[in-house]
């Protein structure tokens, strides 16, 4: 996704201002900003940017064994052309971004993607052929590459297709024949000084005149840059720049309004449009990921600040309503021009866009820490299988993240039902209650034990089948052929008539519970609820972050039929 901002003060007219604020902006500051330094880190990890080798090891492990999720998201990976070891690079001594020049900076982000794709072929499978391509087409570059210019675009070129470049050269440290010193310069004089010095003065513009993900991409160059070239100066730049920098994409300005009574934060992009909210999200994941294999949690800081602003972009897209504080934007360069814009609600510009993110975001939050984050659990499911460059179109918007993150980050298999079998659905914390319903037909949780009456039990037992309207989910159906499914939010059985509406109401997708064994059955058309119990009624509900019973309520064990 191409961005816009405000020209430089030098020959910069109102005109061209207001052109440049139309399309990219930034906001005005919105609260105070952190001033705490970076977590101390006792040396650099090699490999530890968005990859240990605990996370090659698991890849290789699981694909070798055609688990899932990961053989979903490797099959795409085989299937890209930017993976095949016959791919050859077309290195440029200048790349160019932005108006006023010949752009040419596709095939950048086509080689990078090439070496990263194949570079991780060669971890997983041990290729020689993929190791080799990777390492010829990192060799051409930092060889050949030793400007980055253009317009203001040349900031998003030097943050995005720096961070992804460096991260590429890290899986191929110590391969044979790679010149990692020449990897380590070019990340040294070609991308690092164009974002180091942009989150120094933003281009002559306001602090607050560029989006968040201006500021994002190039914090993660810098640090992606520091881990490469074992310099822990840069490593602190970053972390710092993160916690307290003066530009959007420190995390108080990117986050600047808590709800925490909805376990929500607003990003401050939301206003603007969704893609680039999610463009915002991904970037400042990539940069918590990166730092937490050097040993900083990112990821947590503001007690999980960034955490509650991916439930809140992820509930938005998945269709439902979510708080929003007007917030205004400053936008302009000092003695040249400046303006202002107020946003009072969220936009509805991309909503429920698909960015190869979530896995990531979802697997730590929920695997390594063990929290409740079913709106990103939810928008990870809608992503699967993810992909990488060149799965998501052409342009420049589909080469923003490296992706993959299904295969690369995935720690938990995916939870899935059998099919064609009979269950009864235990509470996970009235486990003596199932799901059941009624003489009117009303889903409902019932207390069902061994003395209990022979109708009461079948009412209590249902047969798994793949879903009616998508194959991957799951439907239940009754002992006479009718299947529970949600009807005004309210979970009722019913008589299938073969309708779209039917048989979408009547398929749930199976998300892990709040207890091992236990699953979350997600709603086919809204992924933003899920069924849950409450006042022994079954619902479909939204997702309650902040009510201790909620992820217990929405979580059920199927178990052996009581019939």
């Amino acid at each position: 996704m191409t961005e816009r901002a405000a020209p430089p003060p030098k020959g910069t007219t109102r005109r061209n201002v207001l052109k440049a604020a139309a399309g990219v902006g930034a906001a005005a500051l919105a609260g105070p900003l952190l001033t705490a330094g970076p977590a101390s880190a006792a040396s650099l990890t090699h490999p530890g940017m968005l990859h240990a080798q605990d996370d090659f090891d698991r890849m290789a492990a699981k694909v070798g064994a055609a688990a899932q999720p990961w053989q979903d998201s490797w099959a795409l990976l085989i299937a890209n052309a930017h993976s095949l070891s016959t791919y050859t690079a077309n290195p440029q001594s200048v790349i160019y971004r932005g108006d006023g020049s010949v752009e040419n900076y596709p095939v950048l982000y086509n080689d990078v993607a090439a070496a990263y794709q194949n570079a991780l072929r060669w971890k997983i499978q041990g290729a020689g052929e993929h190791g080799n391509a990777a390492r010829d087409i990192l060799n051409a570059w930092s060889s050949t590459l030793t400007e980055i210019s253009g317009s203001a675009d040349r900031f998003l070129a030097a943050g995005i297709y720096g961070y992804e470049l460096a991260n590429a050269a890290e899986i191929m440290r110590g391969y044979s024949g790679f010149d990692l010193t020449g990897s380590q310069n070019l990340m040294r004089n070609a991308f690092y000084p164009l974002s180091s010095g942009f989150l120094a003065t933003h281009n002559g513009a306001y602090d607050s005149n560029y989006w968040a993900s201006w500021d994002l991409c190039n914090i993660a160059c810098v640090l992606a840059t520091g881990i490469l070239c074992d310099d822990q100066a840069k490593v602190d730049e970053a972390v710092t720049y993160f916690k307290s920098g003066v530009g959007m994409g420190s995390i108080e300005n990117a986050i600047p309004y808590l709800y925490d009574d909805q376990g929500l934060a607003q990003w401050v992009e939301s206003g603007r449009d969704q893609g680039h909210s999610m463009l915002g999200i991904g970037l400042m994941a990539t940069i918590c990921e990166m730092a937490w294999h050097q040993g900083y949690d990112l990821y947590g800081y503001d007690s999980n600040r960034f955490m509650k602003a991916c439930e809140y972009v992820a509930r938005y897209n998945l269709g439902e309503d979510v708080p929003f504080t007007d917030w205004t934007w400053h936008y302009g360069a000092p003695g040249v021009w400046e303006g202002w814009q107020t946003f009072t609600a969220p936009a509805t510009d991309s909503r429920g866009q698909v960015r190869p993110i979530w896995a990531q975001i979802h697997n730590h939050y929920a695997v390594r820490k063990g929290l409740f984050v079913p709106n990103t659990a939810a928008y990870a499911k809608i992503v699967e299988p993810e992909g990488g460059g060149g799965d998501y179109g052409s342009t420049s918007g589909g080469y923003d993240h490296l992706g993959l993150t299904q295969l690369t980050s995935t720690e938990q298999t995916r939870s899935t039902l059998p099919t064609g079998v009979t269950r009864s659905l235990q509470s996970v914390n009235y486990p003596t209650y199932y799901a059941s319903y009624g003489t009117d037909s009303l889903g409902a949780l019932t207390q069902v034990t061994s003395s209990s009456s022979s109708t009461l039990k079948q009412e209590a037992s249902y047969t798994i089948v793949a879903g009616l309207a998508d194959s991957a989910g799951y439907s239940l159906r009754a002992s006479d052929g009718r299947y529970l499914r949600h009807y005004a939010f309210r979970v009722e059985l019913g008589t299938s008539d073969g309708t779209d509406t039917f048989n979408e109401d009547a398929t749930f997708y199976a998300l892990a519970g709040s207890t091992s064994g236990s699953v979350r059955l997600v709603s086919h058309n809204y992924p933003g609820r899920c069924i849950r119990h409450r006042n022994y009624e079954l619902w479909v509900d939204t997702y309650d972050l902040v009510s201790g019973t909620f992820p217990a309520d929405s979580s059920f064990v199927p178990v052996t039929a009581w019939a």
